[in-house]
Protein backbone atom coordinates (compact mmCIF):
# COMPACT_ATOMS: atom_id res chain seq x y z
CA UNK A 1 0.00 0.00 0.00
CA UNK A 2 2.71 2.76 0.72
CA UNK A 3 4.30 2.06 -2.88
CA UNK A 4 0.92 2.70 -4.38
CA UNK A 5 0.26 5.64 -2.16
CA UNK A 6 3.48 6.94 -3.50
CA UNK A 7 3.09 5.96 -6.88
CA UNK A 8 0.15 8.27 -6.85
CA UNK A 9 1.32 11.30 -5.19
CA UNK A 10 4.22 11.29 -7.92
CA UNK A 11 1.43 10.78 -10.56
CA UNK A 12 -0.71 14.12 -9.06
CA UNK A 13 2.80 15.86 -9.27
CA UNK A 14 3.42 14.78 -12.61
CA UNK A 15 -0.32 15.42 -13.68
CA UNK A 16 -0.10 18.63 -12.86
CA UNK A 17 2.94 19.40 -14.63
CA UNK A 18 1.47 17.89 -17.80
CA UNK A 19 -1.34 20.28 -17.15
CA UNK A 20 0.85 23.83 -16.35
CA UNK A 21 3.69 23.37 -18.67
CA UNK A 22 1.94 22.98 -22.19
CA UNK A 23 0.20 26.31 -21.06
CA UNK A 24 2.98 28.32 -19.44
CA UNK A 25 4.99 27.74 -22.74
CA UNK A 26 1.90 28.87 -25.08
CA UNK A 27 1.07 32.23 -23.24
CA UNK A 28 5.18 33.21 -22.84
CA UNK A 29 6.64 32.62 -26.27
CA UNK A 30 6.15 34.38 -29.54
CA UNK A 31 4.13 32.95 -32.23
CA UNK A 32 6.10 32.65 -34.47
CA UNK A 33 8.26 30.29 -32.36
CA UNK A 34 5.34 29.28 -30.23
CA UNK A 35 5.43 25.66 -32.06
CA UNK A 36 9.46 25.22 -31.22
CA UNK A 37 9.33 26.02 -27.90
CA UNK A 38 5.89 23.85 -27.54
CA UNK A 39 8.41 21.24 -28.83
CA UNK A 40 10.64 21.52 -26.27
CA UNK A 41 8.29 19.93 -23.53
CA UNK A 42 8.12 16.82 -25.29
CA UNK A 43 12.18 17.15 -25.89
CA UNK A 44 12.55 17.65 -21.91
CA UNK A 45 10.14 14.13 -21.53
CA UNK A 46 12.02 12.38 -23.79
CA UNK A 47 15.13 13.05 -22.45
CA UNK A 48 13.87 11.97 -18.95
CA UNK A 49 13.02 8.93 -20.66
CA UNK A 50 16.49 8.01 -22.35
CA UNK A 51 18.42 9.01 -19.08
CA UNK A 52 15.80 6.91 -16.86
CA UNK A 53 16.37 3.61 -19.24
CA UNK A 54 20.32 4.64 -19.49
CA UNK A 55 20.47 4.91 -15.81
CA UNK A 56 18.30 1.53 -15.20
CA UNK A 57 20.48 0.45 -17.90
CA UNK A 58 23.95 0.69 -15.63
CA UNK A 59 22.18 -0.19 -12.49
CA UNK A 60 21.67 -3.48 -13.78
CA UNK A 61 25.23 -3.86 -15.41
CA UNK A 62 26.59 -2.88 -11.84
CA UNK A 63 24.48 -5.44 -10.11
CA UNK A 64 25.29 -8.14 -12.24
CA UNK A 65 22.80 -8.26 -15.03
CA UNK A 66 19.24 -8.40 -13.51
CA UNK A 67 17.25 -5.77 -11.38
CA UNK A 68 16.48 -8.46 -8.41
CA UNK A 69 20.23 -8.54 -7.92
CA UNK A 70 21.20 -6.35 -4.41
CA UNK A 71 22.86 -3.41 -5.51
CA UNK A 72 24.73 -1.00 -2.44
CA UNK A 73 23.44 -0.67 0.89
CA UNK A 74 21.83 -3.89 0.79
CA UNK A 75 18.96 -2.72 -1.25
CA UNK A 76 17.74 -4.62 -4.50
CA UNK A 77 18.67 -2.52 -7.63
CA UNK A 78 14.83 -1.82 -8.70
CA UNK A 79 15.03 0.38 -5.42
CA UNK A 80 18.06 2.41 -6.49
CA UNK A 81 16.21 2.57 -9.88
CA UNK A 82 13.18 4.96 -7.71
CA UNK A 83 15.89 6.72 -5.89
CA UNK A 84 17.45 7.79 -8.68
CA UNK A 85 14.46 9.99 -9.47
CA UNK A 86 14.83 11.75 -6.52
CA UNK A 87 17.58 14.21 -7.81
CA UNK A 88 16.24 15.36 -11.02
CA UNK A 89 12.42 16.26 -8.81
CA UNK A 90 14.63 18.49 -6.45
CA UNK A 91 16.54 19.99 -9.37
CA UNK A 92 12.76 20.19 -11.40
CA UNK A 93 11.02 21.68 -8.13
CA UNK A 94 14.24 24.44 -7.92
CA UNK A 95 14.63 25.28 -11.47
CA UNK A 96 10.58 26.35 -11.31
CA UNK A 97 11.61 28.92 -8.43
CA UNK A 98 13.40 30.75 -11.26
CA UNK A 99 11.25 30.86 -14.19
CA UNK A 100 9.04 34.21 -14.73
CA UNK A 101 5.28 34.06 -14.35
CA UNK A 102 3.21 33.99 -17.37
CA UNK A 103 2.52 38.06 -18.32
CA UNK A 104 -1.39 37.19 -18.73
CA UNK A 105 -1.37 36.59 -15.14
CA UNK A 106 0.57 39.17 -13.81
CA UNK A 107 -1.67 41.47 -16.27
CA UNK A 108 -4.89 39.50 -14.91
CA UNK A 109 -3.36 40.29 -10.96
CA UNK A 110 -2.71 43.83 -11.34
CA UNK A 111 0.79 43.39 -11.99
CA UNK A 112 1.00 45.09 -15.22
CA UNK A 113 4.80 46.86 -14.67
CA UNK A 114 6.03 42.93 -14.36
CA UNK A 115 4.09 41.40 -17.16
CA UNK A 116 5.80 44.02 -19.40
CA UNK A 117 9.18 43.51 -17.99
CA UNK A 118 8.86 39.80 -18.87
CA UNK A 119 7.21 40.34 -22.13
CA UNK A 120 10.20 42.69 -23.32
CA UNK A 121 12.42 39.78 -22.47
CA UNK A 122 10.66 37.66 -24.77
CA UNK A 123 9.40 39.76 -27.64
CA UNK A 124 12.67 41.87 -27.87
CA UNK A 125 10.01 45.07 -28.73
CA UNK A 126 7.46 47.58 -27.58
CA UNK A 127 5.26 45.46 -25.87
CA UNK A 128 1.85 47.93 -25.26
CA UNK A 129 -0.08 46.68 -27.93
CA UNK A 130 0.45 43.34 -26.98
CA UNK A 131 -0.78 44.43 -23.42
CA UNK A 132 -3.94 46.15 -24.52
CA UNK A 133 -4.80 42.67 -26.50
CA UNK A 134 -4.46 40.23 -23.43
CA UNK A 135 -6.50 42.71 -21.35
CA UNK A 136 -9.39 42.62 -23.67
CA UNK A 137 -9.06 38.69 -23.65
CA UNK A 138 -8.80 38.33 -19.90
CA UNK A 139 -12.19 40.86 -20.25
CA UNK A 140 -13.82 38.36 -22.17
CA UNK A 141 -12.47 35.24 -20.27
CA UNK A 142 -13.36 36.54 -16.74
CA UNK A 143 -16.23 34.28 -14.97
CA UNK A 144 -14.91 31.48 -17.00
CA UNK A 145 -16.00 27.98 -15.27
CA UNK A 146 -16.33 24.88 -16.77
CA UNK A 147 -19.69 24.83 -17.81
CA UNK A 148 -17.93 27.23 -21.05
CA UNK A 149 -16.70 24.31 -22.00
CA UNK A 150 -20.08 22.03 -22.74
CA UNK A 151 -21.50 22.10 -26.10
CA UNK A 152 -24.56 20.30 -27.54
CA UNK A 153 -22.56 16.44 -27.59
CA UNK A 154 -21.44 16.80 -23.94
CA UNK A 155 -18.64 19.51 -25.00
CA UNK A 156 -18.03 22.23 -27.53
CA UNK A 157 -16.34 20.58 -31.17
CA UNK A 158 -12.73 22.35 -30.32
CA UNK A 159 -12.87 20.22 -26.75
CA UNK A 160 -13.99 16.76 -28.53
CA UNK A 161 -10.84 17.83 -30.70
CA UNK A 162 -8.30 18.22 -28.19
CA UNK A 163 -9.91 14.86 -26.82
CA UNK A 164 -9.62 12.96 -29.69
CA UNK A 165 -5.73 14.16 -30.05
CA UNK A 166 -5.18 13.45 -26.37
CA UNK A 167 -7.01 9.82 -26.52
CA UNK A 168 -5.58 9.21 -29.76
CA UNK A 169 -1.58 9.90 -28.70
CA UNK A 170 -1.88 6.88 -26.21
CA UNK A 171 -4.33 4.69 -28.15
CA UNK A 172 -1.20 3.44 -31.07
CA UNK A 173 0.69 2.01 -27.95
CA UNK A 174 3.57 4.52 -27.79
CA UNK A 175 4.48 3.69 -24.16
CA UNK A 176 3.74 -0.33 -24.43
CA UNK A 177 7.27 0.20 -26.06
CA UNK A 178 8.96 2.71 -22.86
CA UNK A 179 6.70 0.47 -20.16
CA UNK A 180 7.01 -2.36 -21.45
CA UNK A 181 9.90 -2.72 -24.45
CA UNK A 182 12.58 -4.32 -21.62
CA UNK A 183 9.90 -7.24 -20.87
CA UNK A 184 9.09 -7.50 -24.46
CA UNK A 185 12.59 -7.73 -25.98
CA UNK A 186 13.35 -10.26 -23.37
CA UNK A 187 10.04 -12.47 -23.93
CA UNK A 188 11.16 -12.95 -27.57
CA UNK A 189 14.71 -14.18 -26.90
CA UNK A 190 16.85 -11.42 -25.94
CA UNK A 191 19.17 -10.90 -22.00
CA UNK A 192 17.80 -8.65 -20.06
CA UNK A 193 21.23 -6.90 -20.17
CA UNK A 194 20.51 -6.74 -23.85
CA UNK A 195 16.75 -5.94 -24.17
CA UNK A 196 17.79 -2.82 -21.44
CA UNK A 197 20.33 -1.90 -24.22
CA UNK A 198 17.26 -2.11 -26.97
CA UNK A 199 15.12 0.30 -24.93
CA UNK A 200 18.31 2.97 -24.09
CA UNK A 201 18.69 3.03 -28.30
CA UNK A 202 15.01 3.49 -28.59
CA UNK A 203 15.28 6.62 -25.84
CA UNK A 204 18.31 7.98 -28.54
CA UNK A 205 16.08 8.04 -31.62
CA UNK A 206 13.18 9.54 -29.74
CA UNK A 207 15.22 12.52 -28.74
CA UNK A 208 16.90 12.88 -32.16
CA UNK A 209 13.46 12.24 -33.74
CA UNK A 210 11.77 15.35 -31.38
CA UNK A 211 14.36 17.46 -32.51
CA UNK A 212 13.35 16.86 -36.15
CA UNK A 213 9.91 17.95 -34.92
CA UNK A 214 11.67 21.39 -33.19
CA UNK A 215 12.90 21.93 -36.34
CA UNK A 216 10.34 21.97 -38.40
CA UNK A 217 7.32 22.28 -36.75
CA UNK A 218 6.86 26.04 -37.25
CA UNK A 219 7.99 25.83 -41.18
CA UNK A 220 5.44 22.87 -42.47
CA UNK A 221 3.14 23.28 -40.21
CA UNK A 222 1.03 20.98 -37.38
CA UNK A 223 -0.91 19.52 -39.26
CA UNK A 224 1.51 17.64 -42.02
CA UNK A 225 3.58 16.64 -39.27
CA UNK A 226 0.92 14.52 -37.88
CA UNK A 227 -0.41 13.09 -41.15
CA UNK A 228 3.22 11.85 -42.06
CA UNK A 229 3.63 10.71 -38.04
CA UNK A 230 0.42 8.65 -38.32
CA UNK A 231 0.87 6.91 -41.94
CA UNK A 232 4.70 6.00 -40.77
CA UNK A 233 3.01 4.71 -37.09
CA UNK A 234 0.77 2.61 -39.01
CA UNK A 235 3.49 0.72 -41.27
CA UNK A 236 5.77 0.36 -38.76
CA UNK A 237 2.72 -1.10 -36.14
CA UNK A 238 1.49 -2.96 -39.35
CA UNK A 239 4.89 -4.67 -40.05
CA UNK A 240 5.67 -5.37 -36.26
CA UNK A 241 2.10 -6.95 -36.03
CA UNK A 242 2.80 -9.28 -38.70
CA UNK A 243 6.44 -10.52 -37.72
CA UNK A 244 4.55 -11.22 -34.30
CA UNK A 245 2.13 -12.94 -35.50
CA UNK A 246 3.86 -15.30 -38.20
CA UNK A 247 7.16 -16.21 -35.20
CA UNK A 248 7.42 -19.57 -34.34
CA UNK A 249 6.40 -19.85 -30.06
CA UNK A 250 9.21 -21.42 -27.99
CA UNK A 251 8.49 -23.72 -24.80
CA UNK A 252 6.24 -20.98 -23.32
CA UNK A 253 4.25 -19.62 -25.77
CA UNK A 254 6.22 -16.62 -26.71
CA UNK A 255 6.81 -16.16 -30.37
CA UNK A 256 10.47 -16.25 -31.05
CA UNK A 257 11.96 -14.10 -33.34
CA UNK A 258 15.48 -15.16 -35.00
CA UNK A 259 17.95 -13.56 -37.90
CA UNK A 260 16.38 -11.25 -40.15
CA UNK A 261 13.05 -11.65 -38.47
CA UNK A 262 14.86 -10.20 -35.45
CA UNK A 263 16.16 -6.99 -36.99
CA UNK A 264 13.18 -6.50 -38.96
CA UNK A 265 11.35 -6.29 -35.54
CA UNK A 266 13.91 -4.06 -33.94
CA UNK A 267 14.06 -1.96 -37.21
CA UNK A 268 10.11 -1.91 -37.04
CA UNK A 269 9.81 -0.92 -33.39
CA UNK A 270 12.64 1.71 -33.86
CA UNK A 271 10.73 3.18 -36.96
CA UNK A 272 7.40 3.83 -35.30
CA UNK A 273 9.54 5.40 -32.57
CA UNK A 274 10.97 7.67 -34.89
CA UNK A 275 7.44 8.21 -36.69
CA UNK A 276 5.71 9.30 -33.17
CA UNK A 277 8.77 11.22 -32.15
CA UNK A 278 8.80 13.82 -34.74
CA UNK A 279 4.79 13.64 -34.77
CA UNK A 280 2.35 12.77 -32.24
CA UNK A 281 4.70 12.78 -28.88
CA UNK A 282 5.26 17.14 -29.62
CA UNK A 283 2.82 18.44 -31.64
CA UNK A 284 0.20 17.28 -29.62
CA UNK A 285 0.99 19.17 -26.53
CA UNK A 286 1.72 22.17 -28.47
CA UNK A 287 -1.82 21.92 -30.27
CA UNK A 288 -3.26 21.44 -26.72
CA UNK A 289 -1.21 24.35 -25.80
CA UNK A 290 -2.49 27.07 -28.34
CA UNK A 291 -5.97 25.75 -30.21
CA UNK A 292 -8.22 26.66 -27.52
CA UNK A 293 -9.34 30.56 -27.44
CA UNK A 294 -8.14 32.44 -23.60
CA UNK A 295 -11.71 31.93 -22.68
CA UNK A 296 -11.47 28.10 -22.27
CA UNK A 297 -8.15 27.34 -22.30
CA UNK A 298 -6.91 26.54 -18.87
CA UNK A 299 -10.07 24.15 -18.15
CA UNK A 300 -9.69 22.52 -21.54
CA UNK A 301 -5.96 21.74 -21.25
CA UNK A 302 -6.57 20.33 -17.47
CA UNK A 303 -9.52 18.23 -19.14
CA UNK A 304 -7.33 17.45 -22.18
CA UNK A 305 -3.96 16.03 -19.79
CA UNK A 306 -6.68 14.29 -17.64
CA UNK A 307 -7.93 11.95 -20.65
CA UNK A 308 -3.78 11.85 -22.31
CA UNK A 309 -2.94 9.88 -18.90
CA UNK A 310 -6.57 8.19 -18.32
CA UNK A 311 -5.78 6.76 -22.20
CA UNK A 312 -2.20 5.97 -20.94
CA UNK A 313 -3.09 4.02 -18.32
CA UNK A 314 -5.92 2.16 -20.06
CA UNK A 315 -2.97 1.12 -22.56
CA UNK A 316 -0.71 0.37 -20.28
CA UNK A 317 -2.79 -1.76 -17.48
CA UNK A 318 -4.57 -3.61 -20.58
CA UNK A 319 -1.22 -4.59 -22.74
CA UNK A 320 -0.16 -7.82 -20.46
CA UNK A 321 -4.02 -8.90 -20.40
CA UNK A 322 -3.87 -8.57 -24.21
CA UNK A 323 -0.62 -10.35 -24.85
CA UNK A 324 -1.67 -13.60 -22.69
CA UNK A 325 -5.25 -13.32 -24.02
CA UNK A 326 -4.39 -12.33 -27.76
CA UNK A 327 -0.74 -12.31 -28.35
CA UNK A 328 1.12 -9.69 -29.26
CA UNK A 329 0.35 -10.04 -33.37
CA UNK A 330 -3.24 -8.75 -32.61
CA UNK A 331 -2.47 -6.59 -29.59
CA UNK A 332 0.03 -4.68 -31.96
CA UNK A 333 -2.43 -4.54 -34.95
CA UNK A 334 -5.26 -2.98 -32.49
CA UNK A 335 -2.40 -0.23 -32.22
CA UNK A 336 -2.11 0.18 -35.71
CA UNK A 337 -5.43 0.07 -36.07
CA UNK A 338 -5.63 3.59 -34.06
CA UNK A 339 -2.93 4.73 -36.10
CA UNK A 340 -4.98 4.72 -38.79
CA UNK A 341 -8.02 6.53 -37.43
CA UNK A 342 -5.75 8.92 -36.42
CA UNK A 343 -4.59 9.72 -39.70
CA UNK A 344 -7.99 10.72 -40.57
CA UNK A 345 -9.07 12.02 -37.89
CA UNK A 346 -6.34 14.73 -38.42
CA UNK A 347 -7.23 15.11 -42.15
CA UNK A 348 -10.48 15.36 -41.83
CA UNK A 349 -10.97 17.47 -38.15
CA UNK A 350 -8.25 19.14 -37.08
CA UNK A 351 -7.24 22.82 -38.04
CA UNK A 352 -3.94 24.40 -38.69
CA UNK A 353 -2.57 26.76 -35.98
CA UNK A 354 0.89 27.47 -37.37
CA UNK A 355 1.53 31.42 -36.92
CA UNK A 356 -1.36 32.27 -35.23
CA UNK A 357 -1.76 34.54 -32.52
CA UNK A 358 -3.40 32.63 -28.67
CA UNK A 359 -5.81 36.01 -28.93
CA UNK A 360 -6.93 35.24 -32.35
CA UNK A 361 -7.94 31.28 -31.32
CA UNK A 362 -11.55 30.33 -32.09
Amino acid sequence: WGFILWRFVGGVGIGLASAITPAYIAEISPAELRGRFGSLQQLAIVTGIFVAMLSNYMLVKFAGGSADMELWMGAETWRWMFWAEVPPALLYGFAALMIPESPRYLIGTGREREAESVLRRVLGESVLEKIEEIKLTLKVESGTSFADLKGRYGFSPIIWVGLGLSVLQQFVGINVIFYYGSMLWRSVGFTEENSLWITVVTGVVNIVTTLVAIAFIDRVGRKPLLLLGSAGMFVSLGLLAFLFANAPLDAAGHPALSGGAATTALISANAYVFCFGFSWGPVVWVLLGEMFNNRVRASALALGAGAQWIANFMVSASFPSLVKWAGLGITYSMYAFFAAISFFFVMFIVKETRGKELEDME
